[in-house]
């Protein structure tokens, strides 16, 4: 499949996810004013977006369309159009997959990590939608990336939209820096993707709320004022969240990939009050 141009196996496979989420919920009844409010959750892959984005979608009213695979492959060549175009594209994906999964009529919640880098375009592309964006300590994501090794040197293989493992540059890299991104140890480039999605969400200010996972479990008032829903449902659908993982970069990451952190992302993580800056020594 040419990146860009999702096939049909694609868009059966996301309808599919979403079917079976959706059964037993009664959509036929559910069928109320959602057709252009959609939601998309964005951040760094593994901040929480698939939480959030399903305790969003368990709200009744709204649907969790799971990461969007057809978008996940079309992304890395959106990227390169105008927002126009952008805009279009991103609305025919999504409206395709929303009548194969039967949930035209409900606000879907969209959660591709990917979708930070065309965020202006899926909010023109749908007027009335809101966006949210969760960020979560850039060390704690390293650790979970480097569990998961999509990054990592050696990895082989590529994910649901073919996007392959691995060390190689993604399109989110620019391309005088994508030399520096592949000689970067694993650590490095975990903290590159991390704040390369982050920079990203954020550079879109209208209509998108940021919250942080860290708290998710105390977002409902202000995620309810955002999305204009009762908080009551949304605080019963956080209720599972649990802050197990916060700070495991202390435990789990060692002096070496920290400074590795640090040099990829330490300004960033000190703007959003993450880490202090560092210690540079000196007389007392």
């Amino acid at each position: 499949m040419a990146v860009g141009r999702p096939g049909v196996t694609a868009y059966a496979a996301t309808a599919r996810r979403v079917l079976l989420r959706e059964r037993g919920r009664g959509l036929p009844s559910r069928l109320r004013g959602g057709e252009g409010r959609l939601v998309f959750v964005v951040g760094s892959p593994r901040s929480g977006t698939t939480f959030l984005a399903g305790a969003i979608g368990a709200v009744p009213g709204f649907a969790d369309l799971t990461e969007v695979t057809p978008l996940k492959a079309a992304i890395p060549s959106l990227v390169a159009l105008g927002e126009a175009e952008q805009a279009a594209r991103i609305r025919a994906i999504l409206e395709r997959v929303r009548t194969l999964a039967l949930v035209r009529g409900v606000r879907g919640v969209e959660q591709t990590p990917e979708t930070a880098f065309v965020l202006a375009a899926a909010l023109r592309a749908y007027p009335d939608a809101r966006a949210v964006h969760v960020v979560r300590d850039g060390r704690d994501v390293v650790c979970s990336l480097l569990d998961r090794g999509w990054l990592s040197a050696g990895h082989t293989g590529a994910d649901d939209a073919r996007l392959p493992y691995g060390a190689g540059a993604r399109f989110w890299v620019a391309p005088d820096e994508r030399a520096a991104f592949e000689a970067a140890s694993d650590a490095g480039r975990a903290a590159w993707a991390w704040r390369a999605y982050v920079t990203a969400a954020r550079s879109v200010g209208e209509r998108v709320l940021e919250v942080r996972y860290e708290s998710l479990a105390q977002a409902a008032p202000a995620l309810a004022a955002h999305l204009e829903v009762d908080a009551a449902p949304l605080a019963a659908s956080l209720g599972g969240f649990h802050d197990r993982s916060v700070g495991r970069h202390r435990e789990d990451l060692s002096p070496a990939q920290l400074e590795d952190v640090e040099r990829v992302a330490g300004p960033l993580l000190r703007a959003l009050g993450y880490a202090a800056a560092p210690h540079r020594g000196g007389p007392a």
